[in-house]
């Protein structure tokens, strides 16, 4: 266990981010979380202002409140609040290279203050915009990995703060600006799980598809288990509960009522996926047994932290897993769409 962090108060005001360093994004609230993160990774981390950090590097590792990171380029804080004018930044953009396309985004920080920044960060994207070449610009950020794109962010914080900042898509934590990844609720569906399924499945390298076998433990009300049948993939649902009355009549779904501390599949399955409300060391300590036995191939789940003191746990969390389960390839993410909670991706080789 690495010795505690003593985070630092709240600035009162947004302090400017400094060229050259990593500007972090993070869920309002948990900054402290980041901030022992980062300090453990020897990162030097310092609190900018609610949903925002910046560190002297970049972990290898990186963080799980960690939603978002670039590169500072530039920060401006004219007094009063003043307009930062369009030359200036594109003056400050200058030095990026222009041989592989960019994905420009202007984004507010994730924080009650940041919120009302909405107006100003979508007129400056405009006017940036505007003034760059469109043939330098990808509209369609999905396809930035795949085109070797950068990523170029205006942080538009409270108290008259920008903070211009880059990464490579190839080395994104995420590709949604601000690490802000907002996944469409679709009607049916029973809660906002399903979106934290999407949001998920929408950073990996790839995704379980037609025909694929799935089980899902805790699957009740069935949020999980729907989204991943209208991918085509067939689903063992295990929980002692009752699903929604329309999975139960859908062929591609197997009902297990039954506990998943209980359940031992009959077969090996492709994806194993888990969203349990439960204490973390005993889920751990399950996805931890399926792994060591080779029961799925790849681990999707959400682990809950409602305790104050995340980090400790979290660390234990990570060794069962990886020492017990031999899970390879673990990250451990704080999602837009998590609250109190984490979200596992992991896969076991055969």
């Amino acid at each position: 266990m690495p010795p505690r962090a003593r985070v630092p108060p709240m600035p009162a005001q947004t302090l400017a981010a400094q060229p050259g360093r990593w500007l972090w994004t993070c869920r309002e609230g948990f900054e402290s979380h980041l901030f022992e993160e980062l300090l453990w990774a020897d990162a030097n981390p310092r609190l900018l202002g609610p949903a925002l950090l910046e560190s002297e590097r970049r972990p290898d590792v990186p963080p799980a409140f960690g939603r978002a990171a670039e590169k500072v380029i530039a920060t401006w804080a004219p007094a009063g609040g003043a307009q930062v004018p369009v030359e200036d930044i594109l003056d400050a953009l200058s030095g990026l290279p222009t041989h592989v396309p960019w994905v420009l985004r202007a984004f507010t920080p994730d924080s009650e203050r940041g919120n009302t920044q909405a107006g100003r960060a979508e007129a400056l994207e405009a006017a940036v915009r505007a003034a760059i070449p469109p043939h330098r610009l990808l509209e369609e950020d999905h396809r930035a990995r795949d085109a070797g794109a950068l990523l170029v962010g205006l942080c538009v914080a409270p108290d008259g703060v920008l903070v211009a900042g880059a990464v490579s898509a190839r080395e994104a934590l995420s590709l949604a600006p601000g690490g802000r990844r907002r996944m469409k609720r679709a009607g049916e569906s029973p809660s906002r799980a399903a979106m934290k399924l999407e949001e998920a499945l929408d950073g990996l390298a790839h995704e379980p598809g037609r025909g694929d076998v799935c089980v899902d433990l805790g699957a009740a009300p069935g949020g999980w288990t729907q989204r991943l049948v209208a991918r085509g993939a067939r689903v063992v649902a295990v929980d002692p509960a009752r699903l929604m009355p329309e999975l139960t009549k859908n062929p591609k779904v197997q009902h297990v009522q039954q506990s998943a501390f209980a359940y031992a599949p009959e077969e090996p399955a492709d994806w194993l996926f888990c969203d349990m409300a439960w204490r973390p060391q005993e889920v751990a300590q399950l996805l931890a047994k399926w792994g060591r036995r080779r029961w799925a191939r790849n681990l999707v789940a959400n682990i809950k932290l409602p305790m104050k003191d995340k980090n400790p746990l979290l660390l234990r969390v990570k060794q069962i897993l990886v020492d017990d389960g031999g899970w390879e390839g673990l990250t451990v993410r704080q999602l837009y769409h998590d609250r109190d909670e984490v979200t596992v991706t992991a896969h076991r080789m055969r």
